[in-house]
């Protein structure tokens, strides 16, 4: 082992950017190179698009992560120029689907939303910044509670995550209290109505500066700082291989997309976080195959619905002069359209699932002038529960030697279905949801389903497991079964059933990885 140990990372979204930080911590000699095959979109590796304040400049740097689907190409792949339909042509702004209906897309008729970005950053540019701590048995067993509190703090400070974000707002404060009439009586102490945990930095103006993956990176990409000395990103670096030789990863095989040659980079250590599904194809293109390699496909789904605020039942908890200085402190930063954000977590056995409210001034569809609930004064709030799916070896990703997809890396078919237990569970949420929506205001949206994949969470697909018996592609502490020096990280190793936002359990499990590698290589 070298004892100025080289990294290489795959992917820079916030689990890559994790592992990079912490070993660049903890490891006083080492090297990170991290590889990305999107574009860098900000002058700041990494930041959330949501910061940009410019309408036609967020909008260019949501279409330049559109991987297959962005700019031109996308007319080639017989998609309608201008078309941003969630679960249909393509999915949401700054993600491409996976099943985009071009020469190499992928195939998945029963997980047709499923999407991933392609940019530095990763979905870290384009997330809701939602952070909520996974409970109960969303937790993974064999990780000691004392560790995981210890893991979860790490991964907030990385993350920056704010608990009581626009916990100032009456309209929000007002929301709850709705929300805690209609079920308070119903839930266990602790886990009622309050205000959702996002990643970001309260603004002065009230307004937040959206986290992305530069918030982990830190001094990684502070040039000011000496730890950046010891880190390199290179974007629009396409990963085609992990070299192996013997039972050991000695490196990555890199094709630099500007000028189509490929390299060889040698590694002590690679980081495979690419996403769940691009890290399990990485793995099976350099023909590390575990039988579990793809399997246990998990999501959460998404029942939402929209709601126009009812001022009779708000103005119980707030005033018009609320609502004033509310729309007072929206128009300072017009460009970002949240103004609060609440939830009622996940509880179990009566609650298994987790609702997310989001409050707004405008709907996040545009509404006919003529709509009744067009211009409501008091705003809407837009909100889903997200129901779990139990993991199954029959849901998952298989990988083609045979047919190549619009990289070159073997093609993906994706093979997924409810069951009698998620579909319980989903007639339970929508019930919920009316329940949620009633005591809010008036439906503008009939409470639904969204299609398959549409969460952008998928989980499962490089699963970690106490051993090596097939039902898990690593270990405890994320590294591959049979192959030293080798490490997935990503939504794709948890090997539980999530209702949530699973991101800041991501980044708790990478730290672990990465805490381990470190202890590892030195």
């Amino acid at each position: 082992m070298s004892h100025h140990p080289t990294i290489a990372v795959v992917g820079s979204g916030p689990i890559g950017s994790a592992y990079a930080r912490v070993l660049v911590e903890q490891l006083p000699d080492a090297r990170v190179v991290m590889f990305e095959a999107g574009p860098q979109l900000t002058a700041i590796p990494g930041e959330s698009v949501r910061n940009i304040p410019d309408p036609d400049e967020k909008q260019r740097a949501r279409e330049l992560s559109q991987g297959p689907q962005s700019g031109a190409l996308r007319e080639s792949l017989g998609i309608p120029a201008g078309v941003v339909v969630e679960g249909m042509f393509t999915a949401r702004q700054g993600t491409h689907l996976l099943d985009f209906g071009g020469e190499g897309s992928a195939h998945a008729p029963t997980f047709p939303a499923a999407a991933a970005a392609t940019n530095v950053g990763g979905q870290g540019a384009h997330w809701t910044c939602a952070t909520p701590s996974p409970a109960f048995s969303e937790k993974i067993a064999f990780i000691p509670d004392e560790e995981w509190d210890d893991l979860l703090a790490t991964a907030k400070d990385l993350l920056h995550v704010q608990s009581a974000a626009f916990a100032d707002s009456a309209v929000g404060e007002g929301i709850r209290s709705l929300l805690e009439e209609e079920f308070g009586d119903e839930l266990p102490e602790g886990y009622g109505p309050g205000t959702l945990p996002v990643a970001g930095d309260p603004q002065p103006d009230g307004s937040m500066r959206w986290a992305g993956a530069d918030v982990v990176l830190g001094p990684l990409i502070d040039p000011a700082s000496p730890l950046s000395e010891r880190f390199t990103l290179h974007d629009l670096s396409f990963v085609r291989r992990i070299v192996v030789e013997g039972d050991r990863a000695i490196g990555v095989e890199v094709e630099d997309l500007r000028t189509k040659e490929t390299r060889f980079v040698g590694a002590d250590l690679v980081v495979v976080a690419a996403d769940a599904f691009r890290t399990p194809q990485l793995l099976w293109a350099s023909g590390i195959r575990p039988v579990a390699l793809g399997r246990y496909l998990t999501e959460h789904h998404v029942v939402i619905t929209t709601i126009a605020v009812d001022a009779d039942r708000i103005g119980r908890f707030a005033s018009e002069q609320d609502l004033e200085a509310e729309i007072a402190r929206r128009s300072l930063n017009p460009a970002d359209p949240v103004a609060a954000v609440n939830r009622i977590p996940f509880s179990e056995p009566d609650h298994p699932f987790s609702l997310q409210v989001m409050y707004a001034e405008n709907p996040p569809f545009q509404l006919d002038p003529t709509h009744p609930a067009a211009g409501n004064r008091w705003g809407y709030v837009n909100m889903g529960y997200g129901v779990r799916k139990h993991p199954r070896v029959e849901d998952g990703v298989t990988f083609s030697d045979d047919e190549l997809d619009y990289r070159g890396l073997p093609n993906m078919t994706i093979e997924y279905a409810l069951t009698d237990v998620e579909n319980a569970e989903i007639a339970e949420a929508t019930e919920l949801l009316r329940r949620a929506g009633g005591a809010l205001g008036t439906f503008v949206a009939e409470p639904r389903l969204l299609p398959n994949g549409s969460s952008l969470h998928y989980m499962g697909t490089t699963r970690i497991g106490e051993t090596d018996d097939g039902t898990s592609v690593a270990d405890p502490w994320s590294r591959v079964w049979g192959v030293d020096g080798l490490v997935v990280g990503g939504n794709g190793v948890i090997p539980t059933a999530n209702t949530m936002n699973p991101t800041l359990m991501s980044v708790a499990v990478a730290v672990r990885g990465a805490r381990k590698a470190a202890e590892d290589l030195s």
